[in-house]
């Protein structure tokens, strides 16, 4: 099937005047421009295309390369507006429509904003939306702790960056754990830390050594989580004791549990830390 709003890799069946025509292993076809074919093309060639529709609503495919496509987020500005809408200039020759339905705020012209690409099932037209919550978190993360994901940072806040993780969920990069302040708009790897209850995730960034704290403070939680809330170690604790259950040094779990501690995950006790 030839997906609309993303790249597909086809193959030449037949030319025409205008072009050639381009078919999936079910012989469903569309039409890739002359401008677009190669000198050297051939029939049973196979070529990778971004297929969506023109200023006439027809199926066809291109050559180019869209910054984002159907299923991502991505920061685009604003070519124009009008009576229908704002319009995204998007890497392809016809322009990207958010309806004004489907804006936060009403967008102006050469302002750069954050939208998700998807396919309107009805019109069969790629449009985008600056609601992003409603494109998040609608399927349960199963990430690994510690597990490397790509992260596009959306928005500051007052404890840290939200971020869109893997174009599926939302996510949290916290102040106290950067060491210089991220750019909106870029994408950059991060490390799972934790998956909170309500689906968002909590991550790091940085080097081995704030991954080692994240991927213990992880386990920490987790632990705590398994023995109803509280666990019998604190500061006070040896570190033989330390290491018999949590199989790490005095100081790394001092920077784990005082890490938790400023994130108001846990409270610390004389002989013990307990979920808040």
């Amino acid at each position: 099937m030839i997906r609309i709003g993303n790249y597909n890799n086809l193959r030449i069946a037949r030319f025409v005047d205008f072009g050639a025509y381009l078919a999936d292993d079910d012989k469903n076809e569309v039409l890739l421009p002359a401008r677009y074919v190669p000198a050297d093309a051939a029939i049973g060639d196979e070529i990778e295309v971004f297929v969506y529709t023109d200023s006439e609503d027809r199926i066809v495919a291109v050559t180019d390369h869209p910054f984002a496509q159907v299923g991502e987020f991505a920061f685009l500005q604003v070519a124009e507006v009008n009576r229908f809408g704002a319009f995204l200039d998007w890497g392809v020759p016809k322009h990207l429509l958010v309806p004004f339905s489907e804006q936060r705020n009403r967008m102006e012209a050469g302002g750069i904003y954050p939208v998700y690409i998807y396919l309107d099932h009805i019109t069969k037209r790629v449009v985008a939306s600056a609601k992003l919550e409603k494109f998040l978190g609608n399927v349960i993360p199963e990430y690994r702790q510690g597990e490397k994901v790509s992260v596009l940072v959306w928005q500051h806040t007052p404890i840290g960056y939200k971020v869109i993780v893997d174009n599926l969920f939302q996510g949290m990069i916290y102040d106290n754990e950067i060491y210089a302040p991220l750019e909106i708009g870029q994408t950059i790897p991060a490390y799972v830390k934790f998956i909170r209850d309500d689906g968002k995730i909590d991550l790091s960034v940085g080097d081995r050594a704030g991954k080692r704290i994240s991927d213990l403070a992880a386990d920490i939680v987790e632990r705590l989580r398994e023995n109803h809330g509280s666990l019998n170690l604190s500061d006070s604790s040896s570190p033989e004791e330390i290491k018999a259950v949590l199989h790490c040094s005095k100081k790394d779990f001092k920077k784990a549990i005082g890490k938790l501690y400023k994130d108001r995950i846990i409270s610390i006790g004389d002989n013990s830390i307990t979920l808040t």
